[in-house]
């Protein structure tokens, strides 16, 4: 570990699903690993919604983790620049510095899908968090 803190970012156009659980996975991960004051979490979307969907907070509710209080957030390009990895979700086309890594997850809109799809989505993501943590913090 650096003495600079870690940012990591997660974006999507709605910041009402995918980047809304990874963000939440992060923050559990963050304090599992006992990194709360090495890592710094960001969320947003370049076009929030109004909540976050039904469905993403169902699926969610199943691994103890409640989104139901939630509010989709507006993020810059500026606020991204801070970041040391944003994560977009296959639905974003940023414009950010050389300096900040940038994943593109390509995972599919939770919105709308049958609950079975949206857990499928959701471990994926909670698989993708541990990763980058992993690559990132180790």
């Amino acid at each position: 570990m650096t003495d600079t803190p870690l940012k990591f970012g997660f974006v999507c156009v709605q910041n009402a699903g995918r980047s809304q659980m990874s963000a939440a996975f992060a923050e559990r991960e963050r304090t599992r690993r006992g990194l709360e004051d090495e890592v710094e979490i960001l969320t947003g979307g370049t076009d929030p919604a109004d909540e976050v969907h039904p469905e993403v907070v169902e699926a969610m509710r199943e691994r103890d983790i409640d989104l139901s209080d939630r509010v989709p957030q507006a993020v810059s390009n500026e606020d991204l620049n801070s970041c040391t990895v944003v994560a977009t979700m296959g639905c974003s086309t940023l414009d950010l510095d050389a300096d900040v890594a940038v994943r593109d997850w390509a995972l599919d809109d939770p919105h709308g899908q049958s609950i079975e799809r949206v857990r499928e989505i959701r471990d994926e993501i909670e698989r993708r968090v541990s990763d980058l943590f992993d690559e990132y913090t180790a």
